[in-house]
């Protein structure tokens, strides 16, 4: 595949013009940003025959599958958050000699998907479990190809997967809050069925608990897990004139970003009147206003983890019957928590 001017202008940060007058060798660029340009257009050859190298030599092929259930956390505002998913993937495929094929199904019956699976001509498949309920993983246990299972886990379930550790990750989250003096702490979750989300809140719970601090069922907020419907749901919460705790954490980032839109709009200050923290800091939550404190996990590490599962199990080199493993994460401290 040739590289495109385009490319090499989105990288260097100038304009597709810029690049064509570096690249055949005219004047009217300055020398810092022609050698930028010259640098970054090497290094793309670079990773492009090393590409095609592969694509050669690759040793075997592992498909990660995107499945689509319902959209409410997989949509379009997740698409950075899956492409770290992916970008580990590939870097530990490439480093294996595999080829890493990508694919999406949209579909509300996982059935649907296993004529497919079963006919993949491949050598192991990753699923992106982020949407899966447990009676998905029936239709799974005919499957002979290895799978592995990313962002979503159960103990019960006979499949290789890896998740962030979302119980940690709460008590993180709550210890925070105490350490800050809060003591009313609330937790805004949605309806939607989603592993991540049901552990979140049982971590929640639990460190609440630890901290000798009840769980008010009053400070536990529901709504919709897109932007839009987390934003009207909790707007109507408030106009209701609901009493608020000091501190609330979100399920996610996005479900906080809405939520803080709702409260700025009926004069809820934050952090002065509520304190927030959300999970999975996604790019947007550093420019939030205020910057929003969140938990970060590496869904880099978590896609090179699966797919070094997946390859042993290609090899047979990973003799326990299930592997089920939770990365661990870190508090990203920003301007969304108040010192009461």
């Amino acid at each position: 595949m040739n590289i495109t001017i385009k490319e090499i202008a989105d990288i260097a940060n100038v304009s597709t013009a810029t690049v064509s007058l570096v690249l055949n060798n005219k004047p009217g660029v300055g020398q810092d940003t022609r050698q930028r340009i010259l640098k970054i257009t090497q290094m793309l050859k670079e990773e492009r025959y090393k590409q095609q190298a592969l694509t050669q030599i690759a040793k075997g092929s592992i498909r990660f599958l995107k499945i689509v259930k319902h959209g409410q956390v997989l949509n379009r505002d997740h698409d950075t958050f899956v492409s770290r998913y992916i970008d580990g993937m590939e870097q530990e495929a490439r480093q294996n000699a595999y080829k890493l094929e990508i694919n999406t199904f949209t579909t509300s019956d996982i059935h649907e998907i296993i004529p497919y699976i079963k006919d993949s001509d491949v050598d192991g498949i990753i699923i992106l479990g982020t949407e899966l309920n447990r009676q998905d993983f029936k239709a799974f246990q005919e499957i002979d190809i290895p799978l592995g299972f990313i962002d979503t886990r159960f103990e019960d379930k006979r499949f290789d997967f890896v998740d962030m550790d979302n119980i940690q990750g709460a008590f993180q989250v709550v210890n925070h809050f105490v350490e800050h003096n809060h003591h009313k702490i609330g937790f805004i979750n949605s309806p939607v069925e989603l592993r991540n989300f049901e552990f979140r809140h049982l971590g929640f719970q639990a460190a609440l608990s630890r901290s000798n601090i009840p769980y008010n069922r009053q400070y536990v907020f529901s709504v919709n897990a897109t932007f839009d419907g987390a934003y009207h749901d909790m707007l109507h919460i408030l106009k209701k004139g609901t009493e608020l705790p000091t501190a609330l954490f979100s399920a996610n980032d996005l479900i906080a970003y809405a939520c803080i839109k709702a409260f700025k709009e009926v004069g809820v200050k934050i952090p002065e009147d509520v304190s927030i923290i959300g999970f999975d800091d996604l790019p947007m939550s550093s420019m939030m206003d205020p910057p929003l404190t969140t938990m970060k996990v590496s869904q880099r590490q978590m896609g090179q983890m699966a797919i070094q599962l997946l390859i042993g199990r290609i090899n047979r080199t990973l003799k326990a019957p299930t592997i089920k493993v939770n990365i661990g994460g870190q508090l990203i401290c920003r301007n969304s928590v108040k010192t009461l």
